[in-house]
């Protein structure tokens, strides 16, 4: 979608910090983050939330979270422990709808609630 961020970041019109990438995802950092580790991981195909992402591409779903084991353990996280998080819609903090992964850590996260 040309008028995506997310897509916009993965056809590289707009630069990131890129830390992995496969055939399916890409990760790269938050520009602004909420913990010392903070990687976004976003699918190669536009799909707005997770959960149209698992119904039009549930194989794509499961590389995001291969690919954020695989940014944890290189941004040295996985000891001490990390957070996967997705935000869906506006409610819950969602300002890009393009599904995307969050990959916090490098501190103790409070509780969400």
């Amino acid at each position: 979608m040309s008028d995506c961020l997310f897509c916009r970041i993965v056809a590289r019109e707009i630069p990131a910090t890129v830390v992995h990438e496969t055939d399916t995802t890409l990760a790269f950092r938050d520009i602004a983050p909420q913990a010392p580790t903070h990687v976004v991981l976003v699918p190669k195909v536009h799909a707005p939330d997770a959960v149209a992402l698992a119904a039009a591409a549930p194989t794509v779903l499961d590389d995001l979270f291969l690919a954020a084991g695989e940014v944890a353990k290189a941004e040295g996280v996985v000891d001490s422990g990390y957070r996967l998080l997705f935000n869906t819609g506006e409610d819950a903090g969602q300002t890009v709808f393009h599904a995307h992964l969050h990959v916090l850590g490098g501190r103790r996260l409070g509780p969400l609630a």
